[in-house]
């Protein structure tokens, strides 16, 4: 074997189980293993977990918040800055910034990405070819999935729409949009599934993000969805409107989203920061509804969007933060609702991802992170450093602490 880990947990049941490591893949699951292995990992008793999966990012402008700040926290102003601080950003810049969140990432057990890479005519292209390129340095620890992502609209910025093709032609690997950025959400949309059954793509949007459910087209989006065969293979990020709706008009959305298999990508950490700025009092938590979504049979997943820039000010690369967070923003604290808070930044989001052989189980890749922790149900409760990060059976990251003796 390459690597064994042994004594450690890995589901529910929190029993001690071994774990031997070949060609990258898990060979085997059993208690006492024993084999020769090229190293071994004393787990003494700690949660293993499958890599961390990061649903929704964007790497072009992570670590920007100092630059131009945005002070009324609206997302009005989020956009107005950023779009005033793009024009400064070269392709150094970016990589700069775009490497220091990726090796955030990594050191917080995440080894699956999907970042959102925009550009526009008066911008170009050398943001999204930057992260293009780190995409090909990184792929030994990280897999990142980029969508092209026209964050200034497609219709009200000319040239985008022959850009939105280079970008499929330069490898992009997922279709972006955002239909309520737009002159026509509708005819966004559209032009998307266009786009996305051109190149055979995925298709990822930023959807419905404001706190009123007024002009919503989500109910729009899962019936495109549905017609043109796209069913599990359309994603949405914050779609906070659904948080605003009664049950009587939001339980046939949910049941239609269900139904269409649309990914929600839940990011909490935005959404609070910007949502329900004119509230006078009961100010919204400005989240989407995940737990009618989950029961209702939505696949929901809990992201980070941003860090540190005009749009989320905080942060640094830790979905178990996210999680954390959502616990009790998202009303998940409770006993029958805990347990489903982890599949949200593992299982869910790789499934919407497409992830193959994805897991803790026999033939699955040998992508790991050994937590802090000895109790699978705390796994995000004790908030646990990462002890090791293994990525395809190759240890990538590993926690070494050494107790000075000064007394």
């Amino acid at each position: 074997m390459e690597l064994l880990i042994k004594n450690v947990i890995i589901d529910e049941s929190n029993k001690p189980v071994d774990i031997a490591i070949e060609n990258g893949f898990i060979k085997k699951i059993a208690e006492n293993i024993v084999a020769p292995a090229d190293r071994v990992i004393y787990g003494e008793g700690h949660v293993v977990i499958p890599g961390l999966v990061e649903a929704h990012l964007h790497l072009d402008k992570a670590l920007i918040a100092g630059r131009l700040p945005n002070k009324s926290g609206t997302l009005k102003e989020a956009i107005e800055v950023t779009g005033k601080l793009k024009s400064t950003f070269t392709k150094e810049d970016v990589m700069t910034r775009a490497t220091e969140a990726i090796e955030m990432l990594i050191q917080n057990g995440t080894t699956y990405v999907r970042t959102h890479a925009e550009f526009d005519p008066s911008g170009g292209f050398h943001g999204f070819e930057t992260i293009m390129a780190l995409k090909d340095k990184y792929k030994e620890v990280i897999d990142i999935q980029v969508v092209a992502f026209p964050q200034e609209g497609i219709f009200k910025s000319p040239g985008t729409e022959e850009m939105m093709h280079r970008a499929m032609e330069l490898g992009a690997d997922v279709v972006g949009g955002i239909p309520y950025n737009d002159t026509d959400a509708i005819a966004h949309i559209d032009l998307i599934f266009e786009i996305a059954k051109k190149y055979d793509r995925d298709i990822d949007l930023h959807q419905d993000f404001k706190d009123e459910y007024e002009g919503q087209t989500i109910a729009y989006l899962c019936e495109k969805t549905i017609k043109e065969g796209y069913q599990g293979r359309v994603s949405v990020g914050h779609l906070t409107t659904l948080g605003a709706m009664p049950d009587a008009e939001l339980n046939p959305i949910i049941e239609l989203m269900a139904k269409a298999q649309i990914n929600v990508m839940c990011l909490p950490m935005t959404d609070l920061h910007l949502g329900g700025r004119n509230d006078e009092y009961n100010v919204r938590r400005a989240v989407t509804p995940v737990r009618k979504l989950r029961d209702g049979g939505v696949n929901v997943c809990l992201a980070t969007n941003n860090i540190r820039n005009p749009f989320t000010p905080y942060g640094n690369g830790d979905l178990l933060q996210v999680a954390m967070l959502a616990i009790p923003v998202a009303h998940l604290g409770g006993a029958d609702d805990l347990h489903t808070t982890l599949p949200m930044i593992t299982e869910n989001p790789a499934k919407a991802l497409k992830l193959r052989n994805y897991g803790v189980k026999v033939g699955c890749e040998a992508t790991l992170v050994v937590l802090d922790t000895k109790d699978y149900h705390n796994t995000i409760l004790d908030m646990p450093e990462r002890l090791f990060v293994i990525k395809n059976g190759h240890v990538t990251i590993e926690l070494k602490r050494q107790l000075t003796k000064n007394y």
